[in-house]
């Protein structure tokens, strides 16, 4: 640390210290006020640049971030610190495999370094190589015992095996030695198996009091909570849960709803008309794409699909905006800008890159779904580039699926944080769909998950159909299937399917903003 320091009077040491205490801590608004004085007298000074990083990519700045570190990083090539701090960046960004490779070259560097193990853990997890994942985990703990970010995300591996009680039990003995233990905390709350009791929620207040809980933590926690006084019948309580555990997450960046709209609005502009698209009409016949918002029954798709002898299931894959990304990357312009000086070869290009990525995918069944919610962003690119795919666009009754949303702990989801940007993103999505749907109805398909809990097999029938697939009776038995799920669903899909899941009329009037918000009429009196 002292060599990272070097050219650094002592009070902005202590500066430097200062900053990254609060960085640690999750506290931004204390991060940004200690950082004035040293961006003010040493702004070109690496540490400094570092730290500003960690705070412009909190701020959801991500490529600004990005670009700041890599110069301190140029001033430090081989500091497994840097690397990790750019690795973190661009992980916020979503730019999965140059973080892997950044902390891979800062494990390589640093073999002892627990905090790399466990981000390199992170990020193959939300790349869906999770047997690597394991492994980084397992070493994370081998070189720190109490690391509980890396205990809980291996009893977050364990749920989506399908190992609830043993989730359970690691969850247990994480919050038994660390009882602000945030990710622990939602963990547990989370397994949706068993309810917690008052105990819980006595120890989870008290952990909301604990001075060494950082942000990070209190919003799990907060979000833990709201589900325990939920299972208590204690409704206002459970919704004032969320809301204080929101305001936390606020602190650091607030959701431009507005901007946000006007970006999806360009993004249509920019394939209206649709472009002339990959020469080979049959490319990408392999992928089922399966897109909505979060909570709108897209694991359920999934596991119905995945049930298929034909059909590997695969979760939230990264693949399709990396290969965006790439392509952004080689043209210097951001997506969609490039849209209209792409020709039939270069969409070809695409998508032959995105199933290289992916092939691994189909070394034993020939078909894959790919299930990251948000890709209906990208719909129209993927009509473009990948031609011989299907798109299942998923769709709930609204309420539910904001409100779902809403008491969700949801990564990166800014949206879900106040119920005005949650309806306004639920309209632009469902705007999307049904324009997509109406345009290109041989290759998307909207799959109700109302209809199908009224019409099970025939509705499932229909998305056989739809994706090319002979009828198979293993898809009515979806919740035998033994795969592993990574989704807050992944309980549920383990079920048969239940016709009680709507959530909201146990709120009655409580729920009358997001009512309003979402231009429904109010809860009867």
């Amino acid at each position: 640390m002292s060599a990272r320091l070097h050219g650094l009077t002592p009070d902005l040491t202590r500066a430097v210290s200062a900053v990254a205490r609060a960085l640690d801590d999750g506290r931004l608004d204390v991060a940004i006020a200690r950082m004035a004085p040293l961006l003010a007298s040493q702004p070109d000074h690496p540490e400094v640049q570092r730290l500003h990083a960690g705070i412009l990519g909190m701020q959801g700045r991500h490529q600004e971030a990005i670009a700041l570190m890599r110069t301190a990083l140029a001033g430090q090539p081989d500091d497994p610190v840097y690397l990790n701090t750019l690795a973190t960046l661009l992980g916020q960004a979503g730019e999965y495999d140059g973080a892997i490779d950044a902390l891979q070259a800062a494990c390589r560097l640093q073999p002892d370094m627990a905090l790399a193990w466990y981000n390199l853990g992170v990020m193959l997890t939300r790349s869906v190589r999770n047997d690597e994942a394991e492994a980084a985990l397992r070493r994370a703990v081998e070189l720190d015992p109490h690391a509980t970010d890396a205990r809980a995300l291996r009893a977050d591996m364990l749920r989506m095996r399908g190992q609830p009680a043993e989730a359970a039990a690691e969850y247990r003995r994480v919050l038994a030695e660390r009882a602000w233990a945030g990710m622990a905390w939602w963990g547990l709350a989370d397994l949706k198996t068993t309810r917690m009791g008052e105990a819980d929620v006595a120890a989870m207040q008290a952990a909301l009091r604990e001075p060494r809980a950082t942000d990070d933590d209190r919003i799990a926690i907060g979000f833990a909570l709201a589900r325990a006084l939920d299972d208590q019948g204690q409704y206002a309580e459970s919704l004032q849960a969320i809301a204080t555990a929101n305001t936390i997450a606020r602190r650091r960046q607030q959701w431009n709803a507005a901007g946000y709209s006007a970006a999806i609005g360009a993004l249509a502009a920019a394939f209206d008309p649709p472009p002339a698209g990959a020469d080979e009409p049959g490319l990408g016949h392999e992928v089922i794409f399966i897109v909505g918002l979060p909570r709108s029954g897209s694991t359920l798709a999934e596991q119905i699909l995945a049930s298929h002898p034909q059909v590997e299931g695969t979760g939230e894959l990264p693949d399709l905006p990396q290969v965006l990304a790439e392509e952004s990357r080689r043209r210097g312009q951001p997506f969609p800008r490039w849209v209209p000086h792409m020709q039939p070869a270069d969409w070809s290009r695409l998508g032959h890159r995105y199933l290289e990525r992916t092939a691994h995918w189909r070394k034993h069944r020939p078909r894959f779904t790919d299930k990251l919610p948000s890709n209906w962003i990208y719909a129209e690119a993927i009509r473009a580039m990948l031609p011989g795919a299907r798109i299942v666009g998923c769709r709930r009754d609204a309420l539910e699926t904001c409100f779902s949303c809403y008491r969700q702990r949801l990564d990166n989801n800014e949206y879900s944080r106040d119920f005005g940007d949650l309806a306004s993103f639920w309209r632009d999505c469902d705007r999307s769909l049904q324009r997509l749907a109406g345009r290109h109805p041989r290759a998307v398909l909207l799959h109700d998950y109302e209809a199908l809990l009224a019409e099970p097999e025939a509705r499932i029938r229909a998305l056989l159909d739809f994706c090319g697939l002979p009828f198979n009776p293993a898809c009515l038995s979806f919740h035998e299937n033994t795969r592993e799920v990574r989704s807050p669903s992944a309980s549920q899909v383990r079920q048969p399917l239940r016709g009680d899941t709507a959530h909201s009329t146990r709120y009655g009037a409580l729920l009358d903003p997001l009512r309003t918000a979402l231009d429904l009429p109010p809860w009867p009196v």
